[in-house]
């Protein structure tokens, strides 16, 4: 059975076809060309849109048209607008919404009888299906996704020894990178036409794979030709998708000459700079001339680009294209304005197109300042004038570069030895603290930095200028900031510190002063001077603060040095900051999650966590970690548990202590149940034939071993875009199961939380759609022969079809009934007739309107009836079904 849906659905086409050829014969020679792209919606569902390009004399018309959607589902899919076009071209767009099973790689195909006839590099062209498709890639791992749009439609002409020139002006919204190649024109399912040829050229057939322009050089002989350019996006290096468009172009003898569009630059903008530029088009024949440009900045949804026409005579024409660029418009990859000329000659009128780029530049974070301390260095900068960057990314080199960017340079290049030192995580956060991510930086170093802008497509605002520093030799260097006495009021805290060296190479001749600040809390902000003491030798490195509140607040430290000789005063260095470790117990279910807070400038390697014994009150050593993170697990609910800390770190550097030893203050905690139950996982299966959906789920407390489940609260909504809706709760937390009888549909949504004893109300479990019962089913065979047995073909149906639109069609492709009944109810007459068909096979065509998850949905259903009437069943005299 392997194969057995694509099997159906090429059976399902041919029957199709067969019908459009009998009954509409003048419905077959009008496509011309088209392409689909898509809009992510969320995860798995997206908006597709079909844009199909005709003949408007051609007698064919489209009102619906079937997409595959690469899942082995259908849709068919109605027309939204029709436009008329220069050229006798219409442009059809359709558009639907479809919900993807999950991820994966799905090629969307649209195929519809058939291609015009006649086209030259299409062998019997209008018996070939006129086919394009898209491949989408769904990976959230590379986030969302939409396909480009391609804004200039295909309906201009060429000339037989003039270059034609087509640009589909694609547009990524998402700022992906996009390539172009050509491709062969595909037939039905999106298989290859087999014998195509690409169109003839006196020199090349190309397209340019950076700009997209399709360039023939030059046609050689008038007629139909077809042509399709594959646009493939890129993210990242991956390849996520391309469309396809498949277009069609006239050529014809002409002496006619195209205008010729004169070419402009490449350019770059800093964003908020506004853009001017004039763009003028000639014409050797004089005729009159016009323009018009497409791309992006026309499409943006902050201040859109203008083009307007300022001047224009026998033979020219110039328009101003204007842009005012906003911080909105920054991203990697550059604009393209596709600027179209055409003249207007009586005898045949002929394009011209040339396209330029506008690279929108974030400006640079402006004000970057650094502070050096004894082992590590402070940056801190001013916003540049985007707010919408979503963070900062800090280069660090050793020695000034004199690196300065030119004028389309984003981010700093790798040539100019800077490395990423690391980054910030919002547009607000314009402090970083560089200490070699813990592994500290060296003394003597001349360390340079820049800063960058980071938006949201990852692309890099203009650098920063380039400062530099190095560290501060000669300060005193903290080593304990350590509480001795935990309480309210008599707390108090030991502070220490390294006494410094290499005074000769400032000079300071002493005699020298230490002063002492202190600050309430962990950053160290408001600093108050709580001591100071003159010193010759400055061996005296050790202070006691008294009278502290350690029980409730963390307080923060530094030691300045003055050179305090009469005449000479002045601070040496700049002195470095460390706190107290401060410990934040957050109570959970029968554990505490022990957050150790600190803010010193030495590495800490391990903290060691004791707990108060609660017979002999002396503190015993429960575990370790090298994180700032501790849960004590296995406690009893309601009863208070105490802890402190001992940190052990180290600076890493020569004339230091190995190891730095600081004792926290002591804090409490109280264990209470605040963690939900884990998410039940839910299943879901229709019983189509005795309508309902049965719910089976698992009970979380097996799982996860936390085995208080109270109840269970069962959430539906009967389409994809509805909000969830509760549907029951469950008070038995061992009855997992429940039927539900659906009113309007059997596809629904479906999810399930559990609550514990204590209110906690776990994660809702996965959504778990189902959509899979057929509502629908016609007998192929009835006798209306007036016994009162079978006979009335009535179709097996139920509340959850809204309407159909039934058409049977003798053999012949005449229409004898048409019902939107969703019973069908035919008693074998003849439309409006009384008059009985004869007895034969017909065929039909049933589009059947159902309540689905995306809403009502238009599923096709084909196939014949077999009719079975008494002696005397004959057509009538005159022309039935007219």
């Amino acid at each position: 059975m392997k194969g057995f849906p694509g099997r159906m659905r090429r059976i399902r086409w041919v029957f199709f076809m067969a019908a459009m050829v009998i009954v509409l014969p003048a419905q077959a020679t009008h496509n011309r060309a088209g392409e689909i792209t898509c809009r992510q919606i969320s995860d798995f569902t997206y908006e597709v849109t079909l844009t199909t390009f005709t003949y408007t004399l051609s007698m064919a018309d489209r009102p619906q048209l079937e997409f595959q959607w690469g899942d082995n589902t259908t849709s068919v899919v109605n027309r939204i607008s029709k436009v008329e076009l220069p050229n006798y071209y219409r442009r059809n767009v359709y558009v639907a919404r479809h919900t993807y099973p999950g991820p994966g790689v799905y090629k969307i195909v649209v195929q519809d009888p058939n291609r015009n006839f006649g086209v030259k590099n299409i062998p019997n062209s209008v018996n070939v299906i006129f086919s394009v498709q898209t491949v989408l890639m769904i990976n959230p791992a590379l986030g969302h996704n939409s396909t480009p749009v391609l804004l200039n439609p295909p309906f201009d002409k060429a000339a037989v020894g003039h270059i034609f020139i087509h640009n589909p002006s694609a547009y990524d919204p998402d700022g992906d990178s996009l390539s172009y190649s050509l491709t062969v024109c595909r037939k039905e399912n999106g298989d290859p036409i087999e014998g195509y040829t690409f169109p003839p050229a006196s020199d090349t057939l190309y397209v340019n794979p950076v700009t997209g322009d399709l360039i023939w050089d030059s046609p050689v002989d008038s007629g139909i030709y077809n042509l399709a350019i594959n646009i493939s996006e890129w993210r990242d290096g991956v390849k996520i998708g391309n469309i396809e468009r498949d277009m069609q172009v006239n050529v014809y003898n002409t002496k006619n000459h195209a205008p010729v569009n004169q070419p402009v630059n490449n350019m770059c903008v800093m964003a908020g700079d506004s853009v001017s530029v004039r763009v003028t088009s000639t014409d050797e024949d004089m005729d009159s001339v016009y323009q018009q440009a497409f791309g992006g900045p026309f499409v943006v949804d902050d201040h859109p680009a203008t083009f307007t026409r300022i001047a224009a005579d026998t033979g020219y024409c110039t328009s101003l294209f204007a842009w005012q660029t906003s911080c909105s418009h920054v991203r990697e990859q550059p604009y393209q304005v596709v600027v179209k000329s055409w003249d207007n000659n009586a005898q045949l009128s002929l394009v011209d197109m040339t396209n330029f780029n506008i690279r929108i530049l974030g400006p640079p974070p402006e004000n970057l300042k650094l502070r050096a301390s004894s082992n590590f260095i402070r940056l801190t900068w001013s916003p540049g004038d985007c707010k919408n960057v979503t963070g900062y990314r800090i280069y660090r080199r050793n020695g000034y570069s004199g690196y300065t960017p030119d004028s389309c340079t984003a981010g700093i290049p790798p040539e100019t030895g800077y490395e990423l030192a690391g980054k910030t995580g919002s547009a607000t956060d314009t402090i970083f603290l560089d200490d070699n991510k813990g592994q500290g930086l060296l003394q003597g170093t001349d360390y340079c930095y820049m800063v960058v802008g980071v938006y949201r497509d990852n692309s890099e605002s203009v650098p920063s200028e380039e400062v530099c520093g190095t560290l501060i030799q000669g300060t005193p260097v903290l080593l304990n900031v350590s509480v001795l006495k935990t309480d309210p009021v008599t707390g108090r805290i030991f502070v220490s510190w390294a006494k410094p060296t290499h005074l000769d190479t400032i000079p300071a001749n002493g005699p020298y002063e230490y002063r002492i600040y202190r600050a309430n809390g962990i950053w160290g902000e408001n600093f108050s001077l709580i001591y100071t003491f003159e010193t010759s030798d400055l061996n005296d490195t050790t202070f006691i603060d008294s009278l502290l509140n350690t029980k409730d607040h963390a307080y923060t430290y530094k030691v300045e040095l003055y050179n305090n000789e009469p005449g000479n005063r002045f601070l040496i260095g700049t002195p470095d900051e460390a706190s107290s470790v401060f410990l934040f117990p957050e109570p959970n279910d029968r554990r505490i999650t022990l957050h150790i807070r600190k803010n010193v400038p030495w590495i800490n390697k391990t903290y060691v966590i004791y707990r108060q014994n609660k017979t002999t009150l002396q503190f015993d050593s429960i575990g370790s970690t090298n994180d700032t993170l501790f849960t004590d697990t296995g406690l009893i609910n309601g009863e208070e548990y105490c802890y402190r800390v001992i940190s052990y770190g180290s600076y890493n550097k020569p004339g230091l202590p190995d190891t730095i030893v600081n004792i926290s203050h002591e804090n409490c905690g109280i264990p209470v149940d605040k963690t939900p139950p884990c998410p039940p996982v839910l299943t879901v299966i229709s019983y189509c034939d005795s309508l309902y959906n049965q719910l089976a789920w698992t009970n979380p407390g097996h799982a996860c071993g936390d085995d208080d489940v109270a109840f269970y609260t069962l959430y539906y909504k009967p389409t994809i875009d509805a909000e969830m809706q509760k549907l029951a709760d469950i008070q038995d937390p061992d009855d997992t199961s429940y039927v539900h009888f659906p009113e309007s549909s059997m596809a629904g949504c479906y999810a399930v939380t559990a609550t514990d004893r204590v209110g906690n109300v776990s994660d809702m479990s996965e959504i778990n759609c189902v959509d899979n019962c057929s509502y629908y089913e016609i007998p192929n065979v009835f006798t209306p022969n007036g016994d009162n047995i079978n006979d009335i073909l009535r179709a097996k149906t139920h509340r959850f079809v809204e309407k159909v639109n039934m058409r049977i069609y003798n053999r012949l492709g005449m229409l004898v009934y048409q019902t939107d009944n969703p019973l069908i109810n035919w008693d074998g007459r003849y439309k409006n007739k009384n008059a009985l068909v004869p007895p034969g096979v017909y065929y039909y065509l049933c589009d059947v309107y159902e309540k689905r998850l995306t809403g009502i949905e238009v599923r096709n259903i084909t196939g014949f009836i077999h009719v079975i009437t008494e002696k005397g069943a004959a057509p009538p005299t005159e022309t039935i079904g007219k």
